[in-house]
């Protein structure tokens, strides 16, 4: 017997994969509609889910023990009974060896109470436990010692359906000619009985009259009863299964099976979402499948059906899956032997062709490399070709604006030069002399010097627009140069625009910007001690700055 918790083969992943594969091609005579294929997609997630659902139902039976331990405490058997009641409707259709265990305690707390009426109640739930888990005779025996006109309503319904479902099983038990129409008929009788007494406008008396219709094999009346059950009243997941498990039984009487798969999996979902063990939907869908030879499937849900009879000890169910796993088994052999020799024989071929496919693959490979070595080298040299594209238009770019900076410099020096020289010929042939001092303090190279470096800012700027922005995201905040409104570049600026351009002679830097060499040396030094970039890689990053595009 296997282990009360979690005995579940885990066969989780595969029976996901199997289930959606294999059911994409039902036989015509099974044709998966839309709602059959998202009811059997339901049931795969519920599968995924069933631990979750037990551990819920193991909550609220831990929850109940232990009201049961602080009505004990509190010596109030009223309230003990009730608990004790209430944790075996959870242990009913779940564990048979708990359910025995707390229905006995049932009738010891009414036989304390002295109450007949919760005695026999009890004793009905007792007849109810032997019946589930197959023992017939126990299960008459127990009812039989009840005096049904000494039931309140409610306890003479029970009653009723326990004793008229008993007949019922043991007609399917016995399956034969003689014996299971006896039994039948009986179970009509009682099942009549409670109807009787039953108004029709309550959801029990649709279930019994259900029940009564598809016993007698007027299966139109079963299904109308069944389906207004359904429609028109909230009725609890676990009636809900029943009912469908009965519908779908009716429906593959009449043939109708693709609406009696529909219903088998209706009541297997919620069979798992109650925690039901002792149940008949999976057998029900195992063999719909087996006789549409989706053996796997088949198989799958034969052995759920087992592991829920084995988890519940439901005797009965064990030996009727008993008779259906070996031939679902044997086919399912019988069937991967046949497939075995398919392979075998296909093998043959796929090695031949194997054998061909690599000679040509080996042969395409070695092209293959040749042709990626081929392309990365093509690829590396276009990669180089167009770096050095860019820097070559971006040198032309510079030469050109330069080149026009220095012919219009030029020309302007030379212009002012020429004036000059005129003014001071003038001046020295009127022997003006006091005018010359005027003429040569006019001449401020400081002014000539300013104009030079606006000219040369104005230039380069346009070359790199972007160059302060980019200049500034190799410093932290603090550290970033800001321009005074005056001015375009300052001295740190032009030092590393100069650099920028190709001048990287820090005495030419120094010429140029009238400075000491030692102090270009100490701007550089100064600027590379801040940068946020590796000090070593600073002017690589200066060079990296583009120019406009061409």
């Amino acid at each position: 017997m296997c282990n009360k918790g979690f005995c579940y083969i885990q066969i989780r992943t595969l029976l996901v994969i199997m289930v959606v594969v294999l059911f994409i091609n039902l036989p015509l005579k099974l044709k998966a509609s839309n709602n059959t294929k998202k009811l059997l997609n339901e049931l795969v997630l519920a599968i995924e889910e069933r631990d979750t659902y037990e551990q819920n139902k193991l909550n609220r039976i831990q929850y109940l023990m232990n009201e049961i331990v602080a009505s004990k405490n509190s010596e109030n058997l009223k309230l003990e009974y009730n608990f004790t009641f209430k944790l075996y409707e959870e242990y009913q259709s779940f564990i048979y060896d708990s359910a025995f265990k707390y229905v006995r305690k049932l009738i010891t707390i009414a036989q304390k109470l002295d109450d007949s009426e919760t005695i026999n109640q009890a004793k009905i739930e007792l007849g109810f436990t032997y019946l589930s888990s197959g023992l017939f005779k126990e299960s008459l025996d127990t009812l039989f010692t009840i005096n049904a006109k000494t039931l309140n309503f409610e306890s003479r319904v029970d009653y009723y359906d326990v004793l008229s479902r008993a007949h019922f099983d043991l007609s399917s038990y016995h399956n034969d000619t003689y014996y299971s129409g006896i039994y039948t008929k009986l179970g009509i009788q009682i099942v009549d009985s409670a109807i009787r007494i039953l108004s029709d406008t309550t959801s029990r008396y649709w279930m019994l009259v259900g029940i009564r219709n598809a016993q007698s094999k007027n299966l139109q009346n079963a299904v109308d009863a069944f389906n207004f059950l359904i429609s028109q009243y909230r009725i609890s997941q676990h009636d809900y299964a029943i009912a469908t498990s009965a519908l779908g039984w009716v429906y593959n009487s009449m043939g109708r099976t693709n609406d009696a798969l529909d219903m088998n999996l209706r009541a297997a979902i919620a069979d798992i979402k109650t925690s039901t063990k002792e149940t008949v939907a999976f057998r029900s869908l195992a063999l719909m499948f087996y006789h549409n030879d989706k053996l796997e499937l088949a198989y799958k849900f034969i052995n759920i059906a087992l592991e829920n009879a084995t988890y519940y000890n439901a005797r009965h169910r064990k030996l009727e899956i008993s008779e259906i796993l070996p031939i679902i088994e044997g086919k399912r052999l019988t069937a991967l032997e046949k497939q075995r020799k398919q392979l075998m024989n296909y093998g043959k071929v796929t090695t031949l062709l194997i054998v061909l496919v690599t000679f040509f693959i080996v042969i395409i490979y070695r092209q293959l490399k040749k042709l990626r070595t081929i392309k990365s080298v093509l690829q590396t040299t276009n990669e180089n070709l167009k770096g050095i594209n860019d820097t070559l238009r971006e040198t032309n770019k510079i030469k050109e604006e330069y080149i026009g900076y220095f012919f219009s410099i030029n020309s302007e020096f030379i212009e002012r030069l020429s004036k000059i020289q005129k003014t001071l010929n003038r001046k020295i042939i009127s022997r003006q002399f006091d005018d010359l001092k005027n003429v040569i303090k006019s001449s401020d190279l400081n002014k000539e010097r300013e104009r030079l470096y606006i000219n040369f800012d104005k230039i380069f700027l346009k070359l790199f627009p972007h160059f302060i922005d980019e200049f500034n995201k190799l410093f932290n905040p603090e550290d970033q140069v800001i321009v005074e409104k005056d001015e375009l570049l300052n001295t740190d600026l032009r030092i590393f625009a100069l650099i920028r351009l190709g001048i990287t002679d820090t005495e030419k830097i120094a010429q140029f910007l009238n400075y000491t060499v030692n102090t270009i040396y100490t701007y550089k030094t100064k600027r590379k001690h801040k940068t946020i970039v590796p000090r070593d890689k600073f002017d690589e990053h200066i060079m990296a700055i583009r120019a406009v595009a061409p």
